[in-house]
C-alpha cells in the first residue's frame, strides 16, 4: 500500500468525520466540544492532503523515497496523534487526552520543517 493510497483513505475518512460532526454530533455537542472535532477535522484534512502531495515530490525527482517515506511517517503520526486525541477528547470529554495532542502537532511541524529544508537543498 503506498502513502497516496492511504492518503486518500484518510480524505475520505476526513470528509466523513466531518459530515458526521455537522449532522450527527451538532446537537449532541456543546459549542466547546464542536470546535475541537472541527479543529480535528481540518487537521486531518490538511495535513492527509500533505500526505498525498509529498509522493509526487519523490516522483519529481526533487526528493528520494526514503526522504518522501520519511515525511509521511511524520503526517501519519500526527493525524492520528494529534486529530485521533481531538476526536476521542470531543466524545468522550476526558480532558488528559488533550496531553497527547501536542506530540501530533510536534509530528506534523517536523514534518514540514524536513520538508522545507529538502526543498532548500
Amino acid at each position: 500500500m503506498t502513502f497516496s493510497m492511504i492518503a486518500a483513505g484518510l480524505l475520505a475518512l476526513a470528509v466523513g468525520f466531518g459530515a458526521f460532526g455537522a449532522h450527527g454530533l451538532k446537537a449532541r455537542f456543546d459549542a466547546y466540544s464542536m470546535g475541537i472535532w472541527e479543529k480535528a477535522v481540518f487537521y486531518h484534512f490538511v495535513h492527509s492532503i500533505g500526505m498525498l502531495v509529498v509522493p509526487l515530490f519523490a516522483r519529481a525527482d526533487v526528493m528520494n523515497e526514503s526522504e518522501a517515506s520519511t515525511l509521511c511517517w511524520l503526517l501519519l503520526a500526527g493525524i492520528l496523534l494529534f486529530s485521533g486525541s481531538l476526536y476521542v477528547l470531543a466524545l468522550s470529554g476526558i480532558t488528559v487526552l488533550g496531553a497527547v495532542t501536542p506530540f501530533g502537532g510536534v509530528s506534523f511541524i517536523a514534518a514540514w520543517l524536513l520538508l522545507a529544508y529538502r526543498l532548500a537543498r
